[in-house]
């Protein structure tokens, strides 16, 4: 009997801004300044993979701006951010890659785009057993379904199916970009709509799920929504406003990833990496990539000289 296949996709921009704010990094002295989040991040992952994880593919945000930034001026860029964090996405990239993970370094996309493009990709393989997304983003709810493609926030362990979508913002997944467009996203850099709240929101498109199918005159809803003239009236006058917010909102999942089930399986590391970890200041990742990769490759020997089929995971 085959172990289940679970696909992990990791936000590799939210890793790497996790691990460059943590205190604890802060006070590490043996990975170089300018390494230190790389080094938290590529331990994370070789963590995740020793832990159970077999078929896993990073997104990263090579280049901070994206396609978004031509449809609203307001769009998150990398303006203000710290330099020495900003260097660090293309030696991140690097060492994942010698490491032996699937990295998709967006440019004219963005990483959360390609974390969407990869979850309906290994989705619609018969094969997986479930896809986790592993970002705390509330973009990402938007990509959640059932319980076969699944949001896992690591640093608290929250776990969200599609119920757990709809108890957290009072939506289903599909109505996350709706939900954006009149909230706004500080994050991503636009506003949504003056009036409109996480609860109001919650409340009508909990009812009417799409921006279009939301009555004109408040008169015409069957919800009960405090100040539902005030807001009905907004939507009506910036209509075309919402619809460009929720545009920005809904990710992309045509992104180019270039990569199918069977490539995101980790096969052990590139023989580079000795000399990354070396760089990150920990020979011993080396170390632990070399020996998890030695086990596996013994496990799914054993398994064939029993006689049975492969593991999808070996």
């Amino acid at each position: 009997m085959s172990l289940p296949l679970i696909v992990h996709l990791v936000d590799g921009t939210y890793e790497l801004f996790r691990y460059f704010l943590s205190p604890a990094a802060a006070f590490d002295r043996s990975a170089p300044e300018e390494l230190r989040a790389v080094r938290g991040v590529v331990g994370s992952v070789l963590g995740m993979l020793e832990g159970g994880a077999t078929h896993l593919g990073v997104a990263t945000d090579h280049v901070i701006e994206s396609f978004r930034n031509a449809l609203w001026p307001g769009y998150k860029t990398g303006e203000g951010m710290d330099p020495l964090l900003y260097a660090q996405f293309p030696p991140l990239e690097d060492a994942l890659r010698a490491l032996g993970v699937v990295v998709w370094p967006m440019v004219e996309f963005e990483a959360d785009d390609a974390l969407a493009a990869a979850a309906a990709m290994a989705a619609a393989d018969a094969r997986v057993d479930q896809v986790v997304v592993c970002t705390p983003d509330k973009d990402l709810a938007q990509c959640v379904r059932g319980d076969r493609i699944v949001q896992l926030d690591r640093r608290t362990r929250e776990l969200r199916n599609e119920s757990a979508v709809r108890a957290k913002f009072g939506v289903p997944p599909a109505s996350i970009p709706d939900w954006l467009a009149l909230v706004g996203d500080s994050a991503d850099g636009y506003p949504g709509l003056p009036g409109w709240g996480a609860r109001s929101a919650a409340t009508v498109l909990a009812r009417y799920q799409h921006l279009e199918r939301i009555p004109t005159l408040a008169a015409e809803w069957d919800v009960s929504v405090r100040g539902a003239l005030r807001l009905a009236t907004t939507l009506a006058e910036q209509r075309e406003r919402a619809r460009l917010f929720r545009e920005l909102a809904t990710l992309r999942a045509d992104a180019p990833i270039g990569a199918d089930v069977d490539g995101l399986r980790w096969r052990g590391p590139r023989a580079d990496f000795a000399a990354w970890s070396g760089r990150l200041g920990t020979p011993a990742l080396h170390e632990r990539a070399m020996t998890l990769a030695t086990a596996r490759a013994a496990e799914a020997t054993e398994r064939q000289a029993a006689g049975g089929s492969p593991s999808r995971n070996s």
